[in-house]
């Protein structure tokens, strides 16, 4: 474990521990428990892992010189923990980012990768603006902040709220200083795309302020494809799960990569 993170990072499993692993990382400022409809629907073919990134549900602390590269080799980690084998990762927003790191440090053992929330952002404007945000305002703008994740007719929703509240709930195991510090890291320049060379998934919402630069990112990444989610925002698939999952399961049946029964 790096020594920057205080301890291993806590992951939750579904399906059966001998199937091919599908690893899940959030985006800020959510937790693991964001992806609990892929998480139940993909257990069905794989062995669903979704970490909590450091400072987030039920994961440990971060100093301030944590550095994505750092992240990445504990999210590993708490792979490694709970599942076997090559595995494909999944990510939205600083998730997309942190599995490209994890490709980076690991090709061998990555599959695939699916994307969301994302684009090619190497300026990161809005790094300084939520640092500024969180420390002036602390845990509880999570939940304004998660709903600005996602489209405007969705945050309108029952659901949505409840979203909201549930990350907010956890907030006496969350940590402000290490939120503030995943930021930063964040700010840090991106792994060299032309190098990625794993079949790549990316599912943007035309909604989403990274919508038209997803399409810059399709374009450096050497096997990549691309396909635009209406309507929906930066979690796209919170919104409309039942899309997402479907774009993501047919691109795996093009690859060959979804497991069938024998």
């Amino acid at each position: 474990m790096p020594p920057t993170i205080s301890g291993p990072l806590h992951a939750e499993a579904m399906g059966l521990p001998e199937d091919p692993p599908m690893i899940f990382v959030h985006p800020n400022p959510l937790d693991s428990a964001c992806w609990i409809f892929q998480m139940a629907h993909f257990s069905t073919w794989y062995r669903t892992v979704a970490v909590d990134l450091p400072g987030y549900g039920r994961s440990p602390t971060a100093t301030p010189e944590v550095t994505m590269g750092e992240i990445a080799e504990a999210c590993w980690e708490a792979a490694d923990r709970m599942s076997q084998g090559p595995a494909i990762l999944v990510g939205c927003s600083v998730g997309s980012a942190m599995v490209q790191h994890m490709y980076h440090q690991r090709p061998e053992s990555v599959r695939a990768i699916a994307l969301s929330g994302t684009g090619y952002n190497p300026v990161k404007a809005h790094v300084p603006k939520r640092i500024a945000e969180y420390g002036e305002l602390g845990l509880p703008h999570r939940y304004s902040h998660t709903l600005q994740d996602l489209s405007p007719t969705f945050r309108e929703t029952p659901l949505a709220h409840w979203f909201a509240e549930l990350f907010v709930e956890r907030n006496d195991t969350a940590d402000v200083d290490t939120i503030i510090n995943m930021f930063a890291a964040l700010g840090a320049p991106e792994p060299e795309h032309a190098d990625l060379h794993a079949p790549v998934m990316i599912i943007t919402g035309s909604e989403d302020n990274s919508h038209q630069r997803a399409f810059d990112l399709h374009d450096r990444l050497p096997d990549s494809e691309l396909v635009t989610m209406e309507g929906t925002g930066h979690a796209c698939f919170m919104e409309q799960p039942w899309v997402w999952d479907r774009h993501l399961l047919e691109f795996l049946d093009r690859r060959g990569l979804r497991k069938t029964s024998a």
